[in-house]
Formats: structure tokens, sequence, C-alpha cells
């Protein structure tokens, strides 16, 4: 104990005569201040030559990864439950049941994203533009601007999506070297300008195609700018955008069966979630960008080189099949590396999207390798082994145990892991070219054209041996139907729903859990409590609705 005293007092003895000796120093020469420490990795050291801003990149790619899949648990699953795809399955979970009592400024999820966007990638984006701009030892201005337009790109995800999920939110274009506490917050029109110049400046200067798997390219861009554009009510410009990409001549719908799982019973939608499916290196022409998520022994694997930052789709989207009792109320299931992974039913998918959009549909989306509906006694000690599992309410529970099971959550892990582990290292899709055919549908049947609309869908439908549509099928209800039989799970369905005003309508409608509950003012999230008081300097207006 004297012993560690001693070294702190010595310690001290040495910071004080360092600050006598900076005080003599700074009587002759103020230059002293202008500290470039050597000894350990910030701006100033690693923004000192192309492969420095290589790496801050990463850490933009490191940023998406973290807004979706950092933390385990219901907590990370806000962009689905409580819209009109998906509820919360475990009834101990009160996950948007009372959207009045749930959805406050101090929600985790409302902190998480505005946090995200403000604390971890906007400073990391804006630090390599500002750095970029200001050196000068790029071999061209179109290296330059490539970096530049990498990092623009990221900054505009993220201002859409806070857009969308906020409203008004403060536009931060520089890094601030000292305290700020008079943050405005701009019109969401302005924000979603904001992005759209950043998205045009990267469209111009991203590669045609991507170095590697997992990185943006034009394409992104421009899928990007299309959503954008709509929620600037520039059509046009959304078609032109989405076009540029479907005409690319890089991007194709996959069509015919591919990949890892080919010669095995299947169809092309179930290759396209197959696991080692999702890189364009694969052969697969319809991937725009994906998160990369090998397994975590591979460099560039999983978040933060941890085995518990894997894909939590199979453990948050799963049913708890392996409760599953036999009608004798013995074991029925058992969890083995060969089965359906090990969910926990925080989010199960409502009767809409598990039933309702399927009716009078042809459609290869809902077959037995996309949605699980039939399970079977895997447990060889049960008197029903090998035999199909019949639904009785009196001992099975259809929230949790028992529902339709999304086959794109599944993914190799358990046979790094274990049967327990409950996550998978699958690529996850963030943009693909099906998308952006909805996308500029969506732009053509709001520039008043729905028969140009209805091609564009069929595309996607007739991909999917779904039968065609005609312009007067088309309305914003078919458009979301159909991205949610196509999306499910991809999309932030929340950010949809929002962006296009039908939050609150469509969740009445179709999600009995929380319909009952959700107001109009809970179209937007609240501004996150933690931030509105930290703003000293200047009043952060809440959200109407929001106390």
């Amino acid at each position: 104990m004297k012993k560690t005293a001693n070294k702190y007092i010595k310690k001290a003895a040495q910071l004080l005569l360092g600050a006598s000796l900076v005080g003599a120093v700074i009587s002759c020469e103020n230059d002293f201040l202008e500290e470039k420490p050597l000894d350990f990795l910030n701006s100033d050291v690693v923004l000192t030559n192309p492969e420095g801003f290589e790496s801050a990149i990463t850490g933009l790619y490191e940023s998406v990864r973290h807004l979706y899949f950092r933390e385990d648990g219901s907590k990370m699953q806000a962009m689905y439950y409580g819209t009109d795809v998906a509820t919360t399955g475990d009834r101990s979970l009160a996950d948007f049941k009372d959207y009045g009592t749930w959805l406050t400024p101090t929600l985790y999820a409302v902190d998480h994203y505005w946090n995200w966007g403000y604390r971890n990638l906007m400073p990391r984006a804006n630090t390599i533009i500002q750095y970029a701009t200001e050196t000068d030892f790029w071999d061209s201005e179109e290296q330059r601007n490539a970096v530049i337009a990498e990092a623009r790109f990221f900054r505009a995800y993220a201002y859409n999506f806070l857009a969308n999920l906020y409203g008004d939110v403060p536009i931060v274009d520089q890094l601030y070297r000292a305290p700020k506490a008079d943050f405005q917050r701009s019109p969401r029109n302005e924000v979603y300008d904001f992005a759209r110049q950043d998205l045009e400046f990267a469209a111009q200067w991203l590669p045609n195609e991507a170095s590697v798997d997992g990185r943006v390219a034009k394409a992104a861009a421009y899928h990007l700018l299309a959503e954008v554009y709509i929620s600037l009510g520039d059509y046009n410009a959304a078609i032109d955008a989405a076009t540029n990409v479907i005409d690319d001549g890089n991007y194709e719908l996959m069509r015919e069966r591919f990949g890892s799982r080919v010669d095995q019973p299947g169809d092309v939608i179930s290759d396209l979630h197959a696991q080692d499916n999702q890189n364009r290196s694969t052969g697969n022409t319809e991937t725009i960008w994906n998160l990369q998520f090998e397994p975590r022994s591979t460099p560039g694997g999983t978040v933060e080189n941890s085995k518990w930052k894997g894909v939590t789709w199979l453990r948050a989207w799963g049913p708890k099949w392996w409760e599953i009792t036999d009608p004798n109320g013995e074991p029925g299931m058992e969890l083995s590396v060969d089965s359906l992974g090990r969910g926990v039913a925080w989010v199960r998918p409502t009767n809409y999207y598990s039933y309702e959009i399927w009716e009078n549909e042809s459609d290869v989306r809902n077959s037995s390798y996309n949605i699980r509906r039939t399970y079977y006694y895997n447990n060889p000690e049960s008197e029903y082994f090998g035999q199909e599992v019949q639904l009785d309410p009196n001992r099975l529970d259809s929230m949790v145990q028992f529902y339709p099971m999304l086959t794109k959550i599944e993914g190799t892990a358990e046979y790094l892991e274990g049967a327990n582990y409950g996550r998978s290292f699958k690529d996850v899709y963030l943009m693909r070219l099906a998308e952006t055919y909805l996308l500029r549908a969506e732009a053509h049947f709001l520039n008043g054209n729905a028969d140009l609309a209805a091609e564009d869908i069929n595309e996607v439908r007739l991909r999917a041996n779904a039968n065609s549509i005609t312009g007067a099928d088309v309305d914003l209800d078919f458009i979301l139907d159909e991205r949610a039989r196509e999306l499910i799970i991809e999309e932030n369905r929340r950010l949809t729903l929002n962006r296009m005003g039908e939050l609150v309508e469509r969740t009445k409608r179709y999600n009995p859990q929380s319909g009952p509950t959700i107001q109009d003012y809970h179209e937007l999230f609240p501004i996150p409590q933690t931030t509105i008081d930290a703003n000293i300097d200047a009043d952060m207006p809440q959200n109407p609705g929001y106390l």
C-alpha cells in the first residue's frame, strides 16, 4: 500500500515539475502548445498517407455493423417489432407492447440510434472528410475524392437513417475541437437534402465496382439516392438514380439457382439467403452492399473479434422450437449442430406477414425452403421421433415455441461454437437489386405512372414465380406488402414506414399487440432526453407528443 502511494506521489511531483517547465517555455514560445503525439493512434498520426485513410475507412464499415449487431438482446430489434411485420414473442418482454409507456425519451433504443449517428459514425466520417480535404500528399485529385466520397456516402447513410427515425435533427458537417452545447435541429427536408449532396458526390467519385466484397461502389450511392430523392419529392430524379443501378450492367436479379447449396433441394430465393452466397465474388450479381461476418478466426470477421458479436437474427427471430414437448409431455426436441439454431423468440412475425400476404400467392418466397412451417420431433429418446409436430394449444405456445420460421435467418455457427450458440456468421444484405426495383416502382407510382410501377414490381414477383400484376393493383399498401415479402428483416421496416407516413395506420391494422396503443405522434422517435439535457446553450425541442 505504501509503495503504491509513493508511486502516485512521485508521479504527481513529475507532473507538477512538467507544468512549471511548460509555463517557462510558454513565455518564450507559444508553438509549444501545438501537440503532435506520436506514440499512440490519433488522426494527426494515422491520417498522413493513403494507407492511414484506408484504416480509417474500415472504421466506417465497423460502425454500420455496430448499428445492427453490436449488442445482444431484444433491445436491438426496434426497427422491426411494434410495426406491421413483427411483435415480441417472448411474453416477458414489454418492447412496444404499449407504445405510450415504452417509447419514451429515455428508452435504450432512442439513445442507441442517436448516439450511433452523432458519437460514432459521424465523427469518423467528418474526420476523414476534413483531413482528406486539408492534406496534400495525394497522387491525384481523383485519389483524394474517392476517399472523401466513401466517407460522404456513410455520412449520408447516417443522416437518412436519423431523419427517417427522428425527423428534424442537427446537421453536423465538421469536426469540433472544443465543447459545443448549442446544436440546432434542422428541418427534415434540409437533412435529406444534405444527404442528397453527399450522395451525389459519392456517386460521382466512388468506383464502378468495389475492390473487395462488402465495400461500397457507385451503385450503393445511387440506390440510396433513389430513396432520398423520394423523400424529397423529386420522383424523376429517384427514377433516374434507380435506373443507374438497374442499367449499370454489373447488377442483375438472380433468376437461376446458384452457389453453395445448388445441389440441394431449394430454389433461387433460398439460394440468395444460403450461407456463403451473399458476396459478389460468389457470382451473386444482385448484391449491392452487404456486411461481412466471416467466422471470427478470419481477419475482418465479427465485431470486436468476439464470438458473441455474430449475426443475432437466428437468436432473435427464431422460435424456441427446442422447448417443444411431445404428446406424452416428454422432451420432443434436442439441440444439435445440424439443427435450426437456438432461437429465443424475441421477435415473432405477425400473422399479417406469416399468413395474410401469401393468400392467393403462388410464390416461392413462401416455399418450405424459405418459411419453415412444419417441424419434426428430433429427439431420438422421444416416442414420436421423426413425426410431424402438431400444434396443441394446451401444450405448445404458438407465440414462442411454434410459429413459421424465416429460413433467411439461418447460417452456420454451431460447428464453430456449439449447438447452444444461437447466432450465425452469415454475411448480411444491406442493399440488393430487388429493393432498387421496388424503390423505382414507388417513385413511378408517386410520379403518377402506376403501369411502370407494376413493371418494376413484376421483375421482382416473376423471379419469385408469383403472378404478374397490372397498374390497377398498385398502391402504397401493395408496395409495402411486396417489400415485406421480399425484404423481411433485410429492410429497416420502421424506417420504411416512417418515411412513407404509414407506420401508425399499418401497425393499427396488422399488429394486434402494438396497434391498440400506437398514436399519431409515434410516427417519429423522440429526441433522447440525454441530448436535450446536454445541449445547455440552446433549446433542443422535443418531438410533439413526448413529455
